[in-house]
């Protein structure tokens, strides 16, 4: 404690150096902290949106992840029912939804166009996914309806000219290989933020997709668990006991999350390492200037006894202080930023490819903040020892003489 205090005196000695030199490591701190924590929840939303999508896990037959279909659902799984109650019985499984892709042609009785159809128990699937389709018309699909209805992307719909009420007709291809045509009436039309995805996309009842293909397969079933952690274990079991099927998880289909991921990783890792090069070299400047100004000093207690080991250690733990203030405070203004964010919500532009925007959030990870404010003081300690490294070994006659 005492060399400690001895360092903390020291840094007060020249206040305004001392002043910059921890405005810069708090901004340095407070930079890494933010664009960590912005891409820490940039990674979270995009995983829970994945999983969401497909289901924490998806089970089906092999070939339906590894070969192209030739005929619609050939690679599909016949007794879903029975499979699915299987499912339901591991008590991490909240709910286990069937899925029915297929592609075929839409047509107003004027236009047709190419659609990509998904099946879906309607009921459960809203009831376990929330609010993942934006509807600017009409309603969702409901279970048990008499007629064939179907939701369709907003930008499909309005190259049909369709809306709530109209009648289309879906053709696609039989699991036989034959050409089936299908009367539907639109339930509502919806948005995914993604005008590519939102001119083809058709959903439906699984019921009706059956019936369009005469099939009762379905392509896969979508496990959704009680919490995210849970899926590698719960992978484990189910493909356990289940060996001639393929359990995959969402991170296996979610190819848009890892490369953003990706992406971040190399984008903020450049920028953390720019931002620590240059702490590393304002302490060091810092540390510099104050050494040179104190030579004659250094020589004095040399001249007293005082060990090299001794005065290195002090102005070591100088740097430690001015890296480890700079870096407290950095960490601060970062958690109140991140807080404020929250009170006073900032709606992000829409990437690229997209037409919804976003709320700009910043996780507070506590395993961040900590790596980051220690590897901010060691790098103040590093750049403060090896600056005074030569000076401390000095012969004390020319220490003394140091003008």
């Amino acid at each position: 404690m005492k060399w400690l205090k001895f360092a903390w005196q020291n840094t007060l000695r020249n206040r305004r150096r001392s002043l910059v030199t921890v405005a810069i490591a708090a901004l340095g701190t407070a930079a890494i902290l933010l664009a960590g924590g912005f891409a820490l929840f940039t990674y979270q939303a995009l995983a829970q949106a994945a999983a969401r999508n497909t289901g924490h896990l998806i089970v089906g037959q092999p070939a339906q992840f590894t070969k192209d279909e030739d005929t619609p659902l050939q690679h599909g799984l016949d007794d879903a029912d029975a499979l699915k109650a299987t499912l339901l019985a591991d008590p991490a499984v909240r709910q286990v939804l069937p899925r029915i892709a297929f592609s075929g042609l839409i047509s107003n009785g004027d236009k047709s166009t190419v659609m990509l159809a998904t099946g879906v128990e309607p009921d459960a699937e809203f009831a376990v996914k929330g609010p993942f389709l934006n509807m600017t018309a009409g309603h969702v699909l409901a279970s048990g309806t008499k007629d064939a209805e179907v939701m369709l992307g907003e930008g499909l719909a309005k190259s049909l000219k369709a809306q709530p009420g109209t009648s289309l007709t879906l053709l696609a291809s039989t699991t036989d290989g034959a050409l089936n045509a299908l009367d539907v009436r639109v339930k509502g039309v919806f948005s995914t933020g993604v005008p590519d995805i939102d001119k083809r996309l058709v959903y439906t009842d699984t019921a009706t997709a059956q019936k369009l293909l005469n099939t009762r397969r379905v392509s896969t079933l979508g496990v959704f668990l009680n919490r995210m952690e849970a899926t590698g274990p719960a992978q484990q079991r189910i493909a356990a006991a289940n060996p001639k099927l393929t359990v995959q998880t969402w991170l296996d289909q979610a190819f848009f999350y890892q490369s953003v991921r990706g992406l971040y990783n190399r984008i903020f890792g450049a920028l953390g390492l720019i931002i620590g090069v240059i702490v590393v070299f304002v302490v060091t400047n810092a540390m510099a200037m104050a050494i040179i100004e104190r030579t004659r000093e250094i020589g004095t207690l040399r001249a007293l006894g005082t060990l090299p080991s001794q005065l290195l250690r002090t102005l070591a733990l100088e740097g430690m202080v001015l890296g480890g203030v700079g870096a407290a405070c950095g960490a601060l203004l970062a958690f109140g930023v991140s807080m404020l964010l929250y009170v006073v919500p900032v709606q992000m532009p829409p990437p690229p490819g997209s037409s919804r925007g976003y709320p700009l959030n910043v996780e507070v990870d506590p395993t961040l903040y900590l790596a980051t404010v220690l590897a901010m003081v060691a790098l103040a300690m590093l750049a403060s020892a090896w600056v005074a490294r030569r000076t401390v070994h000095t012969p004390v006659v020319q220490a003394l003489a140091h003008t």
